[in-house]
């Protein structure tokens, strides 16, 4: 049976009940999987529920059908009707179009921010708008016309509602990060407040580590990341803002090579580490080591803080795409549970700089721990983020900055 479209829900609403979904699901996550979870995967895995699919119309796919139809005649004049507080009904002609589409049919129900009065009417069954035309044969030629017309009203609904839904898709990673970050926050705070007053912490019987995906509306349903099942345990890590520190001293470490190039013609990565290690060791009075044993080998910067690694990095003269894949291998086996701020230094030396830093995106994002991009405000460094070869819940950020040193 065929109803109007567009008219049921307003696309707005339909927008804020989502985005409170999204809310209430990270909300309600049990604290050891919100703890033992990638946030990335997590994160990732809430955009793929909760983003919306617009739907579109396969105008190659659209097929008709025909068939007899009875058409009441009993309101039209051009019939002579005897009667007309009755139906009267004689053989007409039915026809049916099929138009394909993808994305949500629910969607078809919406009415969007921008609208017109008047709305298109079909039936949506399944993947299919079936459109019905039922005409007597003095008005049939007029079939084509008026489904022409209704195609493309749907066409123009359809582009006004991707016009809404478009920037909701596009935020709702960042939505998504920021609940699961302060959801961790406060799972933290109510831990470390039971922690201070002294007594231990009561484990809850049958407290779920993991989750079961609510029903979704979608033709594949996503399903939630693996969890760690050991108990959280918080490590120190360094912070952001420290991070973000060290890499300034190395970059402003490469202002000075580039000030006064004579002075550093000929060396070897050995000698532009201990460049780097004493400007370092200038900030984080002498923290920071260079061949310093970490988890399988030696890595070449490394800063301790109360006996814990919470900055690890490596050096690497630029040798081509399997050189840095190497090197990303090195700095992944140098790297322990813990380490959480990571950094690959490549030095590039008598290669085209940009030839250089568009190799780095491709070889970064083909290795097997890589997860996602993140943005850096550097016109020769990258960001991204790496999950642990041993324990993908755990991420690590990595950051490779590209410097220009002479031969």
């Amino acid at each position: 049976m065929t109803s109007l479209l567009f008219c049921d829900y307003d696309l707005g609403g339909v927008l804020a009940q989502q985005d409170q979904k999204l809310s209430n699901e990270v909300a309600s996550l049990s604290e050891d999987r919100v703890l033992n979870t990638s946030p990335e995967d997590l994160c990732n895995y809430l955009v793929e529920k909760y983003a919306i699919e617009v739907a579109e119309i396969d105008e190659s796919g659209i097929n008709a059908d025909y068939g007899d139809a009875k058409v009441d005649v009993s309101q039209r004049f051009e019939y002579a009707v005897l009667d007309r507080s009755s139906p009267l009904y004689i053989t007409g002609t039915r026809l049916t179009f099929y138009v394909p589409f993808i994305g949500d049919p629910e969607l078809f129900k919406c009415r969007p921010s921008t609208f017109n009065f008047n709305p298109p009417r079909a039936a949506v069954r399944n993947s299919e708008l079936v459109f019905t035309y039922e005409r007597t044969t003095q008005d049939s030629q007029d079939i084509e016309i008026e489904f022409e017309r209704d195609r493309k009203n749907v066409k123009e609904y359809l582009g006004w509602i991707a016009r809404d839904v478009t920037p909701f898709n596009s935020t709702i990673r960042e939505k998504a990060s920021q609940h699961i970050n302060a959801r961790r926050e406060k799972v933290l705070q109510d831990r470390g407040l039971v922690e201070r007053l002294g007594f231990p912490l009561r484990r809850r019987e049958g407290a779920p580590t993991t989750f079961v995906t609510p029903e979704v509306k979608r033709r594949i349903i996503p399903q939630p990341p693996q969890a760690s099942t050991e108990p959280y345990k918080p490590e120190p890590t360094l912070g952001m803002d420290d991070y973000e520190h060290i890499l300034s001293v190395l970059s402003n470490m490469v202002m000075v090579m580039e000030r006064s190039p004579k002075a550093f013609t000929g060396m070897d990565e050995e000698d532009l580490r201990m460049h780097f290690l004493v400007h370092l060791n200038g900030h984080y009075e002498g923290q920071a080591t260079g061949e310093t044993f970490n988890y399988e080998g030696k890595t070449d910067i490394l800063i301790r803080a109360e006996g814990r690694n919470v900055f690890v990095a490596e050096c690497k003269v630029w040798m081509g795409p399997s050189g840095l894949k190497e090197a990303l291998d090195q700095l992944l086996g140098y790297t322990s549970w813990r380490d959480t701020k990571t950094a690959l230094l490549v030095f590039n030396r008598d290669r085209e700089m940009s030839t250089v830093l568009s190799r780095i995106p491709e070889v970064v994002r083909a290795h097997a721990s890589y997860k996602a991009d993140r943005t850096y405000a550097s016109e020769t460094g990258f960001r991204y983020v790496f999950g642990h070869r041993d324990d993908p819940n755990r991420e690590m950020i990595l950051t490779v900055l590209v410097f220009d040193v002479p031969a």
